[in-house]
């Protein structure tokens, strides 16, 4: 298993273009995945994980499994899960 940032930035809120980034401001639909389209390009399995940062968004890990594993991802994820380190916060109404 490897973990990995899976976006750049904590989520966008609905509805938002840009977001800005080593300050740069830069459109969100090309570019918040940067650090997941290599791997879903190579066809690893991989599951992604809200990590609560303190603020009312979260920020996404990527758990990469080794191919045709898929399992460990999700078990990874589980444990996150179960450790309460990964849970996405109630949204903002």
């Amino acid at each position: 298993m490897l973990i990995a940032p899976a976006t750049p930035v904590p989520a966008p809120r609905g509805g938002q273009k840009t977001f800005v980034l080593d300050g740069r401001e830069m459109l969100v639909r090309p570019n918040i995945g940067i650090y997941t389209q290599p791997i879903s390009f190579i066809g690893l399995p991989v599951a992604a994980a809200p990590i609560p940062t303190g603020e009312r968004l979260p920020i996404a890990v990527q758990l990469i499994a080794a191919p045709w594993r898929e399992d460990l991802a999700l078990r990874a994820a589980r444990v996150l899960e179960k450790e309460g380190i990964a849970f996405a916060p109630e949204p903002v109404v």
